[in-house]
């Protein structure tokens, strides 16, 4: 029985029914939540007022047209709620049932009445809560619905069959246990209010007193009250309107708006009514049945994915950890690597950390003995020291400038992990079966007329093929590492054009491409190779791919600018980004466009303007280096800063990573044999200055003829 609950609960107030009426739609509701939810419609909205203002007749007042077939079916007065003037300004809340409902636009007028006597205000209407049709009351208001007493019953015997101990109905606190039931009373007692209330002397002796469950039970079999007729409120129901489709009285079918319907007897259409409804169940209860059925299949369905799923779980687990295996090996060989640059960086930093305690040791043992100098009172004896303790002061002080505060070491690790392609591999890791039977892309095929290299960088264009009829959701293109190593992914998306940059100059690189969509990936196109240039950059940028095979055999030199994107922001460029400036007096770093990890490469500087000693650096760097200290102030920079620099001077600077050397030239003559040795990885031009120097690059320049030489000499 606890699954019908919600058919005993009232939709306004979500509590079990209170003297239920039906509504003409057939649902249900409490008298006072009826009450409740009654709106007034504004005078110019009546049925009569539309009449008599010669205005047609609407959705809402055809029922007054036929007011004697009010609760009919064809004839009932419904009406959307929306036409009233007050809906547009009424608000809507939600009972505890989750319906809509209807406040009442005015509050009721004070009565002693009952809701069902009380009287309604004139043109109320009253909304279903349920299926929101609106009917305008007449003017026997609530009255004029019959009450659900079949509903009361039900809701009484499922109340009482919820009840776990019948309690005393008369106990003033805590009501105890009930231990017998007057029949006469019909009223619970338990044994000290039965001696209080109910003595078993004078008229009382004669009355029967029961247990507590049979008094339950007597109670479900009392009589109830036999239904009356809403018109005729005296009268009994003793006929059924076959037409109207409700009990009536004799006097609706002498007098009433019932006289000209079919009638038949109550007991009678009581019967079949009970028939009816007894094979409606039928049929349901065969549909149950079968839904019973079907959920205990379910359940063994359910049973069978949990084993298989056990099964599956396993086998894949296992397949995982064999993939977690070969990824740990590989994540012990980082780690060891990743340690090895931990314990240098702690070392330079542990080493700063020695230089720096002993410094301020000893500017702090200075202050405190200036401040004890200060305290004296003899002039001419502070006057003797006061000249030699300033300089001192001085001097600490100049000793905490520029870069003595800069961390030498940055926290960050060069070294930096390419998971991308692992990554695009495990996110494509599928199952086979999950795949659908839908064709995979046609294999994309490379342009070859529009595929070309600039510096280090390499521009491919792709195509599908002309007579494909499979759409491409995107495309994969995959470089090898310029030694002939292992492909990986170097674009995933849907366009067929894509430069690459970054590339090592000098280097033959092989290229290929696939398309994919959600059924799988297209076949590789066939293998491209492109060279890069030994310099960097080539006029001809839309070389045919002939040429591009042969590019090695071609002399090229680098040209490049500086770059604005990774500049600090003091730094002023002008000159298509080949002259540079800055408005800050501290130093500020650019790096060129380009960076360098093969081959033998020379740039120029000249010094533009050069005011007030400033102190330029010039040399080459990683793309991580501090933008805001002097160049090679930090392990991420190599530089020349000093040595003959003056305006109008020209630095060189000569990047020889094929023997891992750096060396610098003022105005055509070599600074010393080799600046720097065991220079090895990607770097960039580099270029350190302050607002009193400005100095112009010029880049596409030949190695000097000393150190072709000499080179070849070696």
């Amino acid at each position: 029985m606890e699954e019908m609950e919600e058919e005993l609960k009232c939709p306004v107030c979500g509590s079990f029914y209170r003297e239920p009426i039906i509504l003409p739609c057939s649902h249900n509701i409490c008298q006072a939540c009826a009450r409740n939810i009654l709106v007034q419609t504004p005078e110019s909205e009546s049925p009569q007022s539309r009449r008599a203002s010669g205005s047609g007749v609407s959705d809402y007042d055809y029922l007054d047209l036929d007011k004697m077939s009010l609760y009919s079916e064809a004839d009932s007065g419904y009406g959307s709620y929306g036409g009233f003037a007050s809906a547009p300004t009424t608000p809507c809340q939600k009972s505890p049932n989750g319906v809509r409902v209807f406040p009442p636009a005015m509050p009721p007028p004070a009565t002693h009445l009952s809701p069902a006597l009380a009287p309604v205000p004139r043109n109320s209407c009253i909304t279903c809560p349920q299926c929101h049709r609106s009917l305008i009351l007449d003017d026997r208001g609530l009255r004029g619905f019959p009450k659900n007493r079949v509903l009361e019953g039900v809701i009484d015997r499922y109340q009482q069959s919820k009840a776990a101990a019948l309690k005393c109905q008369l106990c003033e606190k805590a009501p105890k246990e009930a231990t017998v039931m007057c029949e006469q009373c019909d009223v619970f007692y338990c044994d000290p209010c039965r001696l209080r209330c109910h003595p078993p002397r004078g008229p009382l002796a004669k009355h029967r007193l029961v247990p507590p469950a049979q008094g339950r039970v007597s109670r479900r079999l009392s009589p109830r009250k036999v239904s009356t007729c809403t018109d005729h409120e005296l009268e009994n129901h003793s006929m059924y309107c076959v037409q109207c489709k409700m009990p009536v009285c004799y006097q609706c079918l002498e007098e009433g708006k019932h006289s000209s319907h079919e009638v038949k007897a109550l007991g009678a259409m009581w019967k079949l009514h009970k028939n009816q409804l007894s094979q409606a169940l039928n049929g349901l209860s065969d549909r149950a049945k079968e839904a019973k059925e079907f959920l205990v299949q379910l359940r063994n369905m359910v049973q069978q994915i949990q084993e298989n799923s056990v099964e599956f779980e396993a086998c894949l687990v296992a397949q995982c950890d064999a993939l977690i295996d070969a990824l740990n090996r590989r994540k012990a060989q980082l780690l060891a690597r990743v340690n090895k640059e931990h314990e240098h960086k702690l070392k330079v930093v542990r080493d700063q950390i020695s230089h720096c305690t002993v410094k301020l040791r000893q500017t702090t043992g200075l202050m405190e003995y200036c401040l004890e100098v200060i305290k004296e009172n003899d002039p001419s004896g502070f006057l003797q020291i006061s000249d030699a303790l300033i300089r001192r002061v001085h001097l600490t002080e100049d000793q905490w400038g520029k870069g003595t505060l800069t961390p030498r070491m940055t926290t960050d690790f060069d070294l930096s992990l390419d998971n991308s392609p692992l990554l695009q591999s495990i996110h494509q890791l599928d199952f086979v079966q999950m795949k659908t039977s839908s064709p995979v892309p046609a294999t994309p095929i490379l342009q070859l007329e529009e595929c070309c290299t600039h510096n280090n960088s390499a521009t491919l264009s792709w195509k599908q093929p002309p007579l494909s009829t499979v759409p491409a959701e995107g495309y994969i293109l995959e470089l090898d590492d310029g030694n002939g190593g292992q492909f990986r992914e170097v674009y995933v998306g849907k366009e067929t054009m894509c430069t690459v940059d970054g590339l090592h100059f000098n280097s033959t690189y092989n290229a290929r491409i696939k398309a994919f969509n959600k059924t799988g990936v297209s076949q590789y196109s066939k293998t491209l190779v492109l060279q890069t240039s030994e310099g960097c950059n080539f006029e001809a940028q839309s070389a045919p791919y002939s040429q591009l095979v042969d590019i090695k055999k071609l002399l090229a030199v680098a040209w490049f600018a500086f770059d604005p994107g990774s500049a600090h922001s003091d730094i002023i460029f002008s000159n298509d980004n080949l002259t540079v400036t800055c408005s800050s007096y501290d130093d500020r770093v650019v790096l060129g466009k380009t960076g360098f990890s093969k081959g033998v490469h020379y740039w120029e500087l000249t010094v533009d303007r050069y005011d007030n000693h400033p102190d330029p650096a010039f040399g080459v760097a990683r793309a991580n280096v501090m933008k805001d200290v002097m160049l090679g102030k930090d392990d991420k920079a190599w530089a020349i800063t000093e040595g003959g620099i003056t305006k109008g001077a020209t630095i060189g600077v000569l990047l020889d990573l094929n023997r891992k050397n750096l060396t610098f030239f003022i105005n055509d003559d070599q600074q010393g044999p080799i600046a720097f040795e065991n220079v090895e990885g990607l770097f960039f031009p580099a270029v350190s200055l302050n607002r009193n120097v400005q100095v112009t690059l010029h880049t596409g320049l030949p190695v000097p003829d000393c150190y072709s030489s000499r080179a070849s000499i070696a």
